[in-house]
């Protein structure tokens, strides 16, 4: 059996060898002129797969997992399932966000075999099917390439029972290559922000908008989506929720959290902690500058000076966000240095009071890191990528603050700043002088906990209307 390494080596040599069969000729589309651009598409891909193959094999120097499974990502994937449900979530954030789905349809009985993109994803959905995996109900794997060939193999090899896309997916080949091999496809937690379906309407023809027809069933996360669905020619669409309403809070980790606000005796009507959660890229800069005003606020109300809980997004910038907070100038513990596994304290020693900013390097900890805050503001907000999840702080009723770029998050994100339970800020600035007031006048701090457990409340339920809608179709099929 090759090696990972040749495998690779082989495989780039095989490109040249593929047959012209990937300008394929399947049902859906139904347009002469979207199969035309479906099969251009697939040339460019295999034209430009071993740059692809080169990019993860470098990506791999950091991440290792991007180095395994080669096999998977051509299709080759072997499986004990019978027929099971084939649930696609890209990414760590969107593995999370379709657990509660996920468990209600292994708790039904349905065999589940998860793929994902990402190394992050895969290691979230290890986690998450762990006890299921080890009973034989479900398995994981990465999505094959975008050739026909390798995701018509992955479904012969599978036999899915259908396919469901969680979050919104627009892959040509892999969307095309389901229907042609008539596989039903459907899509849960779905959602089209407004900036996506302007973009897809005005580019290239409406060719990606025309994308979304092979879906035969959209659950939505609003009807403010599902109208955009239907625009763009979905004809099954149902309206059913956010199902990250239900992810259960971890128990264990709240407890970690009061029992650490206790050994390191935090008193916070006197000490103000804020959480950055789930920071990016490009913001780091930019939430140092607001740690500075915070903290310069802070001091003037006649508090004691803040402590920054942050938490990056992405594992592999741990030691350079670290190094950067030195440089800057403030005092930093790591989660690792002074946490076990189970979230107990191992350094007594090392004395919380002196320390400005604890960095959370874990990951699957959120909790502990939003029970150790009294506010929250949410990352890939303050760069125009939409904002990163803010459901998880509104579980444990903190206040949240994101910044100008929220089209990712307008589910909940609209309804959440309508019951002003969310605050959205355009600058640094103005997100600092939002902080201290909220953190150094407890009337402020109550008004805007008020509301919060009966949003939260009215939005809970989503995975049992998935399950309504899906149900019924699963078995018709």
């Amino acid at each position: 059996m090759l090696n990972d390494e040749r495998f690779v080596g082989v495989s780039i040599l095989m490109l040249t060898f593929l047959p012209y069969a990937c300008l394929m000729n399947s049902r859906f589309p139904s347009t002469w002129g979207m199969r035309l651009a479906i099969a251009i598409y697939q040339v460019l891909w295999i034209v430009l797969l071993p740059f692809f193959l080169v990019y993860l094999w470098q990506k791999g120097k950091r991440e290792p997992l991007y180095r395994q499974f080669w096999r998977e990502r051509w299709g080759q994937v072997s499986t004990q399932l019978k027929h099971p449900i084939w649930v696609h979530s890209a990414s760590m954030g969107e593995i999370r966000g379709a657990a509660p789905l996920i468990r209600a349809l292994l708790s039904e009985g349905y065999p589940v075999l998860v793929t994902t993109l990402t190394p992050a994803g895969r290691t979230a959905a290890q986690k998450l099917l762990e006890k299921a995996i080890q009973s034989g109900q479900a398995e994981v794997a990465f999505v094959p390439f975008e050739l026909s060939g390798s995701v018509k193999r992955f479904i012969r090899n599978v036999q899915p029972r259908c396919a469901m896309m969680t979050e919104i997916d627009t892959w040509p080949i892999l969307l095309t290559s389901i229907r042609a091999m008539k596989v039903p496809l459907c899509m849960a937690n779905a959602q089209y922000p407004k900036k996506s379906i302007e973009r897809d309407l005005r580019q290239w023809g409406g060719f990606r908008s025309k994308l979304f027809a092979a879906y035969q069933l959209v659950m939505c996360k609003s009807e403010t989506h599902a109208q955009r669905f239907r625009q763009v020619g979905c004809q099954h669409v149902a309206v059913v929720g956010e199902t990250r309403f239900d992810l259960p809070v971890s128990a264990q980790q709240i407890a970690a959290a009061g029992a650490c606000v206790s050994q390191w005796q935090l008193n916070l009507n006197q000490r103000p902690v804020l959480a950055f959660a789930s920071a990016i890229a490009g913001e780091d800069e930019q939430f140092i500058d607001a740690m500075r005003l915070i903290q310069k606020g802070v001091a003037e109300a006649g508090q004691s000076k803040p402590l920054f809980i942050y938490v990056p997004r992405s594992p592999q910038r741990f030691d350079d966000i670290y190094s950067m907070f030195q440089t800057a100038g403030f005092t930093t513990l790591r989660r690792s240095q002074i946490f076990n596994s189970a979230l107990a304290l191992i350094r007594p020693d090392l004395k919380i009071q002196n320390t400005d900013v604890l960095l959370g390097d874990s990951l699957g900890e959120m909790y502990f890191y939003l029970a150790l805050s009294q506010a929250v503001v949410v990352g890939a907000s303050f760069v125009p990528l939409g904002a990163h999840n803010v459901i998880e702080p509104l579980a444990l009723k903190k206040p949240v603050m994101v910044g100008h770029s929220i089209w990712g998050i307008e589910y909940p994100g609209v309804e959440a700043l309508a019951a002003g339970v969310l605050q959205q800020h355009m600058t640094i600035p103005s997100l600092a002088e939002a902080v201290v007031h909220l953190l150094t006048d407890p009337s402020a701090y109550a008004t805007a906990m008020s509301g919060a457990e009966s949003f939260y409340a009215e939005h809970a339920g989503s995975t049992r209307k998935h399950m309504a809608v899906l149900k019924p179709w699963l078995e018709s099929l």
